[in-house]
């Protein structure tokens, strides 16, 4: 029997509302998981560890752009222009006596080539008991089914869960499930089910708190209602880690207007992207993307026709 909101791969069961799994890009679906990088933010240290990656058809993710304007922005980075296979990554932070992780990874009943997180933090000498927070941006599948292991139980036992309040709201209403679209139940009675087991573990968050020593909650909404990105400090420098608000670093970045099949409020979810663009190319901090190439981190410029996405 398999977990209450597992992912059956179907053309039923869909990602983010209308997106069907399928077996395209079969080369990227074998290639090896990416390990960890690390930077340095003062006396914080950051690595991001990579979860694997998903296959996402890009008729979902820019569902109102021609093949000639998709192939047009792609196309010079040597991406296919058919489906995204974008990486997933998790970003790991140690700061005084805290090991914190964003987000928890997809666990091992979402998509076959995600799911490696728990593998990687070994292969790094990262025991799962060592973490003491997981700060979730929100409860998409790929954020928060890795919370639990294959027995339902919490995968970091030791673990605070820092979760949105308007995002624990949304997915915890009595009503959500039978007001969503039959292709997206799965996604409410996964994040419910796993609620329910890490419930007197959670602590709610809301925007402009700082949710750890040096760590601000920033409101992030439009992806889902309650998305939240998280802007560690140091001194005069931060680093953003961004969720899903900047999705991917092309298409995202360089035309932030075009709706997105994965946002569930898609005027929202442009209004936040820009906004987020404008401060990163303003201050420039560095950058963490969930859905970035990984090692995912790097900083946002502006460019004569509007931004892009430089890692480093």
């Amino acid at each position: 029997m398999r977990k209450p909101g597992s992912f059956e791969l179907s053309r039923r069961n869909v990602l983010l509302g209308g997106l069907a799994l399928t077996g395209t890009g079969l080369a990227a679906s074998l290639r090896p998981a990416l390990a960890q990088a690390s930077l340095s933010l003062g006396d914080h240290e950051i690595t991001v560890f990579s979860d694997g990656h998903l296959t996402l058809p890009m008729n979902f993710i820019v569902p109102d752009q021609s093949e000639e304007d998709i192939a047009a922005l792609l196309s010079p980075h040597g991406m296919a222009t058919d489906v995204l296979t974008p990486d997933c990554n998790v970003t790991l932070l140690r700061t005084g006596d805290r090991v914190v992780l964003f987000d928890a990874g997809s666990g091992s009943n979402f998509q076959s080539s995600a799911g490696r997180l728990p593998a990687q933090l070994e292969e790094a000498g990262v025991d799962v008991g060592d973490i003491t927070d997981v700060v979730l941006t929100h409860a998409h599948p790929d954020h928060l089914w890795g919370i639990l292991d294959d027995f339902d139980d919490p995968l970091f036992p030791e673990a605070n869960i820092l979760v949105p309040q308007a995002e624990w709201d949304y997915w915890r209403a009595d009503d959500t499930l039978a007001r969503t679209p039959e292709e997206r139940k799965s996604f409410v009675v996964g994040a419910q089910s796993r609620f329910e087991v890490i419930e007197d573990r959670v602590t709610m968050i809301k925007p402009g708190q700082e949710v750890l020593p040096g760590v601000e909650a920033v409101g992030t909404p439009g992806h889902t209602p309650g998305h939240m990105s998280y802007a560690i400090h140091a001194g005069s420098e931060s680093v953003l880690v961004v969720g899903d608000a900047i999705a991917y670093s092309v298409i995202s970045v360089e035309k932030p207007d075009w709706p997105s099949g994965s946002d569930q409020d898609q005027n929202l979810g442009i209004a936040t992207r820009k906004m987020l663009l404008d401060r990163l190319a303003a201050d420039r901090s560095r950058v963490i993307g969930y859905h970035f190439p990984h090692p995912a981190s790097g900083r946002i410029e502006k460019t004569a026709s509007g931004y892009r996405f430089t890692a480093s």
